[in-house]
């Protein structure tokens, strides 16, 4: 049986989507958090000198999505089929192209401008990534109220806790998509994630 141990920041970050797919699996892995000042020690044990890492049987992984892709593959949360599986990669991209857009967002450190990005990111980007998310979710989820095949993927999983940041901009972002908000509600239910989320490190991001 392998063993795993997901290397990251004391916090929910890039790591967190594979965190969720450990939990909602129900695998028991190694969460290892290096507070910011622990990380210098560590930076060059990593494969590309970043986190998170994944280290399978002693093999390290790097990019968050890869461990992503992985995990769902090795615990059947990745699509049924080939063609399933695209499904959800396209999902994947589509989450990622609205993380590309709010990551400057977030990150800016200059107040002014930050609330400048936020108005143009709340107006023009967000309702536009939302709404190719809901079309995706309407072609593939069979009727149901996941993003494919009507079955819990790690795409609902990367939707969840991407949308768990976008929420803390705009709190109503959801109020008129339907399908996006019961999606959330869904993975929430889910007795493994919720007992996850319950127990969870409460860190700032």
């Amino acid at each position: 049986m392998s063993t795993y141990k997901l290397i990251y920041f004391n916090g929910r970050g890039r790591a967190e989507v594979s965190r969720l797919i450990f939990a909602a699996a129900g695998q028991k892995y190694d969460d290892v958090r290096y507070e910011r000042n622990e990380w210098p020690a560590h930076k060059s044990e990593m494969p590309l000198g970043q986190m998170p890492v994944l280290e399978v049987d002693g093999t390290k992984l790097p990019q968050s999505l890869t461990i992503a892709r992985f995990l769902a593959k090795q615990f059947q949360l990745a699509g049924k089929d080939n063609l399933e599986q695209a499904k959800v990669d396209a999902v994947a991209d589509t989450l990622s192209d609205l993380v590309s857009k709010y990551g400057p967002v977030r990150f800016e450190q200059d107040a002014t401008k930050k609330e400048e990005l936020t108005k143009k990111f709340l107006a023009e980007e967000l309702p536009k990534h939302l709404q190719n998310l809901e079309t995706l979710g309407k072609l593939y989820g069979n009727g149901g109220p996941f993003f494919v095949g009507n079955r819990l993927t790690w795409v609902d999983l990367y939707f969840y806790d991407m949308a768990a940041n976008i929420l803390q901009v705009d709190a109503n972002c959801l109020d008129s998509r339907p399908l996006l908000k019961q999606n959330r509600a869904e993975v929430e239910k889910q007795p493994k994630i919720a007992e996850y989320l319950k127990n969870r490190p409460k860190t700032e991001f």
